[in-house]
Formats: C-alpha cells, sequence, structure tokens
C-alpha cells in the first residue's frame, strides 16, 4: 500500500455535484492499494499515520500526531499512486490493484483508521469521478508505503 497524506487546515470530497466528506484540520490521505496488500499492511499503514508526528505543538515544533490533537481525516482510494512511467509517456497501472480486490481492502483501510482513531472519518467514494479540494497546511506532504518500512 501507498499513501500520500497531506496536513490540511480543510478539505473536502465532491462526486457528482454531492458533498461526500468534509473535514477541518487534519488529514487528507490518498490510498494506492496493490494486488498483494493485505491486512497487515492495513494495520502498520493506519498505526504510522495516526502516531506521526507531524502536527505543531504549542512550541511550534512538529510534535503532536493526528490523535494527540483529536483531528480529522479523509481517505480517498486512488490507484494512480502505482503509476510506472518507467517507459513511454503513458503511465501504466498494472501494479495497482483490480476493483475487486482493492475496494474490500479500502473499506478495510477506512474501518481500521476510525478504530485506531476512535471516531469516524471521512471518505471519498470507491471508483468514483472525485473533486478532492485541501488547504494545505506548512505544507506536509509524506509518502509512505507499507512494502518500504525503512
Amino acid at each position: 500500500m501507498r499513501v500520500v497524506i497531506q496536513r490540511v487546515s480543510e478539505a473536502s470530497v465532491t462526486v457528482d455535484y454531492k458533498v461526500c466528506a468534509v473535514m477541518r484540520s487534519g488529514l487528507l490521505i490518498l490510498l494506492g492499494i496493490e494486488e498483494e496488500d493485505n491486512e497487515e499492511d492495513i494495520t502498520w499503514l493506519c498505526r504510522k499515520i495516526i502516531n506521526m508526528r507531524i502536527f505543531n505543538d504549542e512550541e511550534d515544533v512538529m510534535n503532536d500526531s493526528l490523535k494527540s490533537i483529536d483531528g480529522d481525516a479523509i481517505i480517498v482510494s486512488q490507484f494512480t499512486l502505482h503509476a510506472s512511467t518507467k517507459k513511454g509517456n503513458r503511465p501504466s497501472y498494472i501494479k495497482a490493484a483490480k476493483p475487486e480486490i482493492a475496494k474490500p481492502l479500502y473499506l478495510k483501510f477506512i474501518a481500521e483508521f476510525e478504530k485506531e482513531l476512535g471516531k469516524d472519518v471521512g471518505a471519498g467514494v470507491f471508483g468514483g469521478d472525485m473533486k478532492v479540494s485541501l488547504l494545505n497546511d506548512g505544507p506536509v506532504t509524506i509518502i509512505i508505503d507499507s512494502k518500504n518500512r525503512n
């Protein structure tokens, strides 16, 4: 699994002109799923993201986590995170999991994230034509791959 997490002051996701998720301070999480991904990847990533100290404390130092600030989150599926641009000018998405594999893992990721965070989070619509709006805070943007845990 690969994620791009962005610290945001606000974010929302709209599908077919209907807002399906909106939040204030927290994280916008773009999630890409590969065929080999499993529940171990979900557990590791959820804990890593929720406890990552990327929010400013009272001394304006990044020492606080999403959990410690009681922040919000929106999780959006994004198969393009597994694009291969090695050959030619058209990206290949062969490494991205097919919808029948990716959707259940996406839903499990959301459920595990909510359990670890202790509250509901927003989500996009799997496979939907989503419009994502966000106001970056910092900006702080981090890429994490569960297959590369260094």
